[in-house]
C-alpha cells in the first residue's frame, strides 16, 4: 500500500464531528516503518490533535526519530496543506529535502518538500550561542 493510500485509510478513523473535515496523515521513518495519524477534534477547540502530529508522535512513541516521507489526504477542492504548527512538528524530524505527498481524496496530487513548506524554518541552531 503507498503512503498516501495509507493516509487515506487512516483518514477514515478521524473524530470530526463539528467541522466534518477529516485528515489523514501517514509518515515513512527512515527505518521504513510507517505510522499514521487522523485529526482528533474536541469540543474545546483548538484543543484537537492534527494528523500529522498524531503521525508524528505515534513515530516517536514507536522509537523512530527522523521522517523520510510523508503524506496527507483531505476531503478539499485542492490537496490541503499542513498548518503551521505542523509544518514545524514535521521539520523537527525531517530534512528540507524530504517528500511531502499532499492530495484530495478525489485524486489529485501535489508533491513538494519540508523546506519548500517552512523556509527560514526555526531550529535548533537559533538555540546555541557562539
Amino acid at each position: 500500500m503507498s503512503l498516501i493510500e495509507t493516509a487515506r485509510a487512516v483518514r477514515e478513523n478521524a473524530h470530526a464531528p463539528y467541522s466534518k473535515f477529516k485528515v489523514g496523515a501517514a509518515v515513512q521513518a527512515a527505518s521504513g516503518t510507517v505510522y499514521v495519524g487522523c485529526n482528533v477534534e474536541n469540543v474545546a477547540y483548538p484543543e484537537g490533535t492534527c494528523a500529522e502530529g498524531g503521525a508524528i508522535a505515534a513515530m516517536i512513541a514507536g522509537g523512530d526519530t527522523r521522517i523520510a516521507a510523508i503524506a496527507v489526504i483531505a476531503d478539499s477542492p485542492q490537496p490541503v496543506s499542513p498548518c503551521g504548527g505542523c509544518r514545524q512538528k514535521i521539520a523537527e524530524f525531517a530534512d528540507g529535502d524530504v517528500v511531502v505527498t499532499l492530495a484530495t481524496t478525489d485524486g489529485t496530487v501535489l508533491e513538494t518538500t519540508v523546506g519548500k513548506l517552512l523556509p527560514g524554518s526555526f531550529d535548533a541552531a537559533y538555540m546555541s550561542r557562539a
